[in-house]
């Protein structure tokens, strides 16, 4: 091995305190096909990713075609050169995207024009038989259509190092083969492509020139398949990586010992299902399935992700009610609140459902106590249990701290401590070490002969499958043979199951066996005999309008595809428009009071009269005495009580000086000021016309009078000032928490990794993400602003053309403060409350919509004044109310304008453009 393609000194990685690498010192061959082996959590996914470039190096060092990962230069020159395939069906897809669409969005990415992306596609797509599906969405293909999916786009751009980490696991054989088909006729036009994948299958694995054992974040050996043998005298893989494991780790193993079955009689039907079917809206599940298990028996479920196992089994326990057919247990029919029958059954889901802040110990009594177990019998079932399947030395940890096949047995310990009669397992060796996996089928096969325990389990391995004493094969829904893996191989006249299970594959797709086709796939550019690994391209521009478009292009298809999103936006911000427009009010009006009168005379009443007679008040009935007037104020019955006392008429009369009681609601200061100022103006409205009557001359106010007039707005009406300053808010909230969570939800659905390993740069991926939900949110302004001038009646007497540049400007301040929250958040959840709250509380409270900006102070003075929504609330209040236009404007909207760069630089700052 005389050139690597890539080479790992002294790597280790750390998940907090957890170690996923461990000193690991690698050097893989260049132009070779390379396996590494393993189970899951050994590190394979986090040694690609460190190759790839996709997360950071903490220690040791990384060397890929020539140069130092670490160095970020040299990992934008070689991304172009290095295609990657995580781990997960479809995970670098878009399930909204068609075919055509997902390559298209890759060519992009990889700048090439329209033609040359077009020549590509129609390439790649006929020689992998994706031709005929080309505008069928990737989330309604199967499992090996998405791989193949998959491949392709890793292959849009010709790599000279391929990595694909899993890229067969939950596929069916049919479709696995068909994709190592695939991959050889590439490298026959590619010879000098470097290939590395992960893989849990060890029968897979030997067909590669080169193998890389792990084992606990350590590489255990390296070699050829020959070499692992000659090593270990074993002849097959699984067994001699069993060998290689330390002898901690294989101390206490032994091969799987199946005995006979004990046919005592007419065996009993523990399972029967008899047209079995599952239809969720127009997609059908499960078809019209049937099969008779009986008691004791090991049943084995065979097929692809999505092919309909999982819906099986939970029709079987009522967890799911069937659209038809029937299904019984134990010769009762399956109903979903038969409780009596599920207690008969355990349970054990795909993926770990304990509850992780519990014990094992916890979790083993909580789910005794839910399946009725009697309160004396549980200590001695939980140490039953504890003994019967090794968890003796780990009953006070936290199933999160343990490793993935303890887990595994606790979880099968939980659906056995109510001693149920059938064990319904899915999938429970997914990924688990071959040790673990060899113990766990020992158990199941114990609980079977000796308990005569119903076991009916699916599995992906064909090894597993051999084990089982009867096997359904199933696909797209619906079971293509039931019988013993013996007569299904003899029946086909086939070498082995897998070959059974592809044959019966190619029969229920209309396919014909064919040989391997020897044709090489079309690539642009194939590599040349003497290609130098070392040797860069040249760099490309750091910004390219195309990979800014291949983002924007996307999102705004998958906006369009989702009109949950859109609508939303849209109708979101106008609920809120009609809801803080009509309920945020500084009108003081209608106010509800009430008299104590004492006096009773016309004077008293006419005085009351006087308030009663405004659009300030309401009277409500007299108040008789002071315990009511409290009952009544407490209550919020009213807002103000008044109290006349005795003989009020006959001093006022007299010129004897008069004291008029008012109580007023205080809980809002603001509000109570206001009141007291009412009260007030009325009082002396009311003294200016008593003195009318009494002497025909109004008293004189003084040498000079104040005579006020409202400018902007007469009427002095709240609404004219809220719904032109709602709009600011509204234009920030939603724009920026889309945005959010545009990228956010590629975090979290995996498909950021395009980002991690793609030339796109940084800016082009903020523009890109962000360029959509500007669009939005001008159309939601020009709806606001609409909605503003005819069903508030707020006129428009500026410029609209003014406020409409400062909108744009505006959008993209508020989209790219979401873009900012993104960065530091990890689910939608947390982005969507981060940004909710640190967009509309700075709005609400420094932007001058309540209180003006020059009156706050400290802290708040300094928000108010870099915050983009004060200077967009300035000009919104502006047009609506002033007549503002651009001569009066322009220093607010060269603010806004200058905003933006500076908000999208400090998320270039803070991007990373590796996993951290």
């Amino acid at each position: 091995m005389t050139e690597a393609v890539a080479r790992v000194s002294g790597v280790s990685l750390h998940y907090g305190k957890v170690l996923a690498l461990d000193d690991v010192n690698l050097e893989i061959p260049a132009g070779r096909m390379v396996a590494m082996i393993g189970p899951d959590g050994v590190g394979k996914s986090s040694l690609f990713s460190l190759i790839a470039g996709a997360r950071a190096i903490q220690e040791g060092r990384v060397e890929v075609l020539g140069g130092d990962m670490a160095e970020a230069r040299h990992r934008n020159a070689v991304c172009p050169r290095i295609a990657y395939m995580p781990q997960g069906l479809g995970k670098n897809l878009y399930p909204t995207l068609s075919i055509d669409e997902n390559l298209e969005f890759f060519g992009r990415l990889f700048g090439q024009d329209a033609a040359e992306r077009e020549r590509r596609i129609a390439d790649l797509t006929e020689s992998t038989g994706l031709a005929p599906f080309r505008k069928r969405p990737a989330g309604k293909l199967s499992g090996g259509m998405k791989q193949k999916l998959g491949l392709c786009c890793a292959l849009i751009h010709d790599p000279d190092f391929l990595l694909l980490d899993e890229p067969t696991t939950g596929v069916d054989p049919m479709s696995r083969a068909q994709f190592w088909d695939l991959i050889d006729r590439i490298r026959a036009n590619r010879p000098h492509m470097s290939v590395l994948v992960a893989t849990a299958y060890m029968e897979e694995a030997e067909r590669f020139d080169w193998l890389i054992a792990m084992d606990a974040g350590k590489v255990l050996a390296t070699g050829t398949a020959a070499d692992f043998y000659a090593r270990t005298g074993e002849q097959s893989l699984e067994q001699a990586f069993i060998s290689m494991l330390p002898e901690e780790r294989r101390r206490g193993h032994k091969p799987v010992e199946i005995p006979p079955r004990s046919d005592g009689g007419e065996a009993e039907i523990a399972i029967e299902a008899q047209g079995l079917t599952m239809r969720f809206g127009d997609f059908t599940a499960v078809d019209h399935v049937d099969f008779r298990i009986e008691r004791g028996e090991i049943f084995g479920f065979l097929g692809s992700n999505g092919c309909g196992k999982s819906t099986t089994m939970k029709m079987l326990t009522g967890l799911l009610k069937a659209s038809e057919g029937q299904a019984w247990l134990f010769g009762r029919e399956v109903e979903n609140d038969d409780m009596a029958t599920r207690r008969r059954v355990g349970y054990m889901s795909q993926a770990f459902s304990l509850y992780s802040e519990l014990t094992v110990r916890q979790n083993l009594e909580l789910h005794a106590q839910l399946f009725h177990v009697p309160a004396e019998d549980v200590p001695a079932r939980v140490r039953e249990m504890a003994q019967r399947f090794g968890l003796d030395g780990i009953m006070d940890a936290l199933p999160g701290a343990l490793p993935l096949g303890q887990r595994q047995r606790l979880s099968l310990a939980v659906a056995m401590i109510h001693k149920p009669e059938m064990l319904i397992l899915d999938e429970p060796t997914s990924g688990v070490d071959p040790i673990a996996r060899d113990q766990f089928w020992q158990m199941m096969i114990d609980l079977s002969r000796r308990d005569k325990v119903t076991i009916f389990i699916s599995t992906h391995f064909m090894n597993e499958a051999e084990r089982c004493d009867r096997i359904s094969l199933m696909h797209a829904g619906k079971v293509l043979v039931s019988d013993t893996p013996a007569a299904i191989v003899e029946n086909r006249g086939a070498a082995d199951l897998e070959e059974a299970f592809i044959a019966y594959l190619q029969d229920a797709s209309g396919e014909t066996p064919t040989e391997k086709r020897d044709d090489p796939v079309p690539a642009g550019a194939p590599a040349a005999a003497d290609q130098d690994i070392s040797a860069a391209p040249a760099r490309s521009p750091w910004f390219m309008r195309r990979r800014m478009m291949s983002y924007a292009r996307r999102e705004g298809l998958e906006l369009r595809r989702d009109p949950i999103r859109a609508t939303l936006a849209l109708l979101g911000s106008v609920i809120l428009m009609f809801i803080m427009g009509y309920g945020i009010s500084m009108d003081v009006e209608d106010l509800p009071f009430a008299v104590l009168d004492r006096d009773g005379t016309t004077t008293s009443e006419n005085y009351v009269l006087n308030l009663a007679g405004s659009r300030y008040f309401i009277e409500r009935p007299p108040i008789t005495d002071y315990s009511q007037l409290d009952r009544r104020m407490r209550s919020g019955e009213l807002s103000v009580a008044l109290e006349i006392p005795p003989n009020f008429a006959r001093d006022l009369r007299r010129g004897v000086p008069v004291q008029i009681g008012v109580w007023v609601d205080g809980a809002m200061p603001q509000r109570a000021e206001t009141v007291q100022g009412y009260v007030q103006a009325l009082h002396a409205h009311w003294l200016s016309e008593m003195a009318v009557q009494e002497t025909g001359a109004r008293p004189s106010m003084g040498l000079v009078n104040i005579e006020l007039r409202y400018r902007y707005n007469p009427d002095v009406k709240s609404l004219v000032a809220i719904a032109p300053a709602v709009i600011p808010m509204m234009l920030l909230l939603f724009p920026a928490m889309l945005t959010a969570l545009s990228v956010v939800r590629e975090k979290e659905l995996g498909s950021i990794v395009n980002f991690y390993v793609t030339p796109i740069s940084k800016v082009e991926f903020l523009l890109g993400k962000q360029l959509p939900y500007v669009a939005l949110a001008m159309l939601n302004y020009v709806l606001l602003v609409f909605l503003a001038v005819t069903m508030f009646g707020v006129p428009l007497t500026g410029s609209f053309l003014a406020m409409t540049l400062g909108a744009l400007f505006y959008t993209l301040s508020a989209t790219a403060i979401g873009l900012l929250f993104s960065i530091f958040m990890r689910s939608q959840i947390a982005a969507m409350f981060a940004t909710a709250i640190g967009t509309i509380l700075p709005a609400v409270q420094f932007s001058g919509l309540i209180n003006p900006v020059s009156s706050l102070e400290g802290a708040g003075a300094v928000i108010g004044s870099i915050y983009p929504a004060t200077w967009f609330v300035t000009i919104c209040r502006g047009v609506f109310s002033k007549g503002l236009g651009f001569a009066d404007l322009w220093p607010d909207l060269l603010v806004l304008f200058a905003t933006f760069p500076v908000i999208l630089a400090l998320c270039v700052a803070l991007l990373r453009k590796q996993e951290s």
